[in-house]
Order: structure tokens, then sequence, then C-alpha cells
């Protein structure tokens, strides 16, 4: 794999602006990637090779085909490291003066579509990412000369007062409300405005993590409320017929309280559990105490549910060991 070299990125160029790098439109190029010599229509020397966009920037592989005595020169100084810059031409579809796609000390608007018409290799160029723009079917001049274009400055540098400009003390003031001081210029309070519109997506982005927090815990929660009642069903505290209720109280007073208020609860007593002595009456102290003093109803559910008492009352009433139960 040979050397790459950058296309484009997103750094402010010597035209005052900068070009969008998700704006740019690659498709014609990728279909004849031409590389041109100082941006000679005619001069071809050889073409740009695996095109890729990517961290905000387009880079590309130089190939010489070594046809043009340019190529061959071209080629040479390129591997010595002698010839080291290239320089893309965009036609500009798109330009943009929203505020928050301006850079500190841009003077034009933002190209926020364009299209990748040719990539050159180049001796000097304008800046470290120098770039050639075609702006309304004309090469833009840095150069205010005779039959030169260029793009429109930014409205506020233009004159053209579409909105009140503000005077010192205003300006003074604004700055003041940042947190600056009344000495900062139109450049520190941009700074910070653009700082400020980052915390801004930044707590955004936290905000909706934290709803989505939330939301989890609020699941864990109702699983455990959930869990909770299911467990005092079972233990035979509550009735089924009552979940949704409890579920409700525990959602109102948390799942720790609606646990200390199972926890108080009784089960509810079957009536062989009474019979046994289990009820908290005075049968709970010792049961029965003579075989004639058991209902005869009750005594049919001793005999199945309570049959210890059962041989108990037996034996004290007929003073003979009762029979085993068939």
């Amino acid at each position: 794999m040979g050397k790459r070299i950058r296309i484009s990125n997103e750094t402010l160029n010597c035209y005052g602006t900068w070009v969008r790098t998700d704006g740019v439109d690659l498709s014609q190029y990728e279909r004849n990637p031409v590389l041109l010599w100082m941006h000679e229509r005619g001069c071809v020397i050889g073409m740009v090779k695996d095109i890729r966009r990517e961290n905000g920037e387009i880079t590309g592989e130089p190939w010489f085909d070594d046809v043009r005595e340019e190529s061959r020169m071209a080629r040479q100084q390129w591997e010595k490291g002698t010839l080291r810059m290239g320089s893309p031409n965009f036609d500009i579809l798109e330009l943009s003066e929203d505020p928050a796609l301006l850079k500190p000390g841009q003077t034009c608007p933002t190209v926020t579509r364009s299209k990748l018409v040719e990539y050159s290799m180049v001796d000097i160029g304008g800046n470290d990412d120098n770039i050639s723009l075609i702006y309304e079917g004309k090469p833009l001049k840095l150069s205010k000369g005779d039959g030169s274009h260029s793009l429109p400055l930014l409205k506020k540098n233009n004159n053209q007062k579409t909105t009140p400009e503000m005077n010192n003390e205003e300006m003074k003031a604004v700055a003041l409300m940042l947190g600056l001081t009344d000495a900062a210029t139109l450049t520190d309070v941009q700074k910070k405005i653009n700082l400020l519109l980052e915390y801004q997506k930044a707590n955004g982005v936290l905000q909706a993590e934290k709803e989505k927090l939330e939301k989890e815990l609020d699941g864990l929660k109702l699983s455990g409320i959930t869990a909770l009642v299911d467990s005092a069903i079972g233990e035979g505290k509550i009735s089924a017929d009552r979940k949704d209720h409890f579920i409700s109280l525990g959602k109102s007073v948390g799942a720790e309280s609606l646990k200390l208020t199972f926890e108080a609860m009784n089960p509810a007593l079957r009536p062989s559990a009474i019979l046994a002595g289990k009820s908290g009456g005075p049968a709970h102290a010792g049961g029965y105490e003579k075989w004639t003093d058991v209902p005869e109803e009750e005594l049919k559910l001793m005999r199945s549910d309570d049959p210890q008492q059962y041989r108990r009352l037996y034996k004290k009433q007929f003073g003979v060991d009762c029979p085993e139960f068939n």
C-alpha cells in the first residue's frame, strides 16, 4: 500500500470557509478519479485510488501513470517527499450561515453540500489544507481584481443588517452573562456560545440516558414488588384476588415498607389448625381436655387433621390406645 494523501478535511481554509465532509458528493469523481497537475485540465498525471471518507476527512492514494513528464517528475518527488501537497476542486452546491456551523475567524458561509470535480498535485498551496473551489460555475479567487469571483461574506460582515447589531455596552452585558469579562471580544463570545451549545447537546444525551435508567429501575422495582406479593400469596397471608391491590400499594410505599407489612401479617388459618389449638383462642393453651367436649363434626376433622390429639382424648376417654386408622 502506498502513501495516502488528504483530499479534504473540515479545517478553516484560505477562502474563509470550510467544507463539510459528510456533504461532499464523491459519486461522480469515483467513476473518474483523475489526478491532475496544478489543476490544469488536460494534464492528467494519474489517478487517486482507495478513496475513503472517515474521521471527518477524505483521503486517497495518489497513483502516477508515468506517461507524461509531469507524471514521472511528480511520482519521483512524491516518493522522495519533496512534493507533499494536493488540492481538491469542489463545486459548491449549498452554503449555510447557521451559527452552529461557524468556526472562529470564519468570514464566509459554510459549504454544507459540494461535489468533488477533480484532485491535483500542487507545488505550493494557499494553506496547509489547500483546496480549490468553484462557485456558481466560476473558480474562486482570493484577490479582488478584475474578473475575480469570490464567496459572499457572512451577512454580519457584509453590511446587510438583517438583524440589529450589538453595541459595545450590549456586548459587555452579553459577555458578563456568559461568565466572561467585559473586555471579551466577539470571538470570545462566539467560542463561549459554541461551548454552551456543546454542553446543551451533552446534557440532552445525559437526560436521555437518565430516562432510560429510570425506566430500567422502575422495572426492577416492579419485579421486586411483584415477587413480594407472590410470596405473600404463597404463604397464605393474602388472597390471589388482591394481588393487583398490593402491587399498587407497593408502588406507593416502596418495596421495603410492603415487606414489613407482609412480615406483620399472620397466614390465614385452616379449620384443622383451629382445631389443633393454633387460632390464638382458649384451645391454644392445651386443646380439648375431654372427648365429650369435642363437637361431633370437629371430632371427625380432628381424626384426619390432628390425629395426635385425637388419640390422646380417645385413650383418656376409653382407657385404651386408639386403634390404627384405616
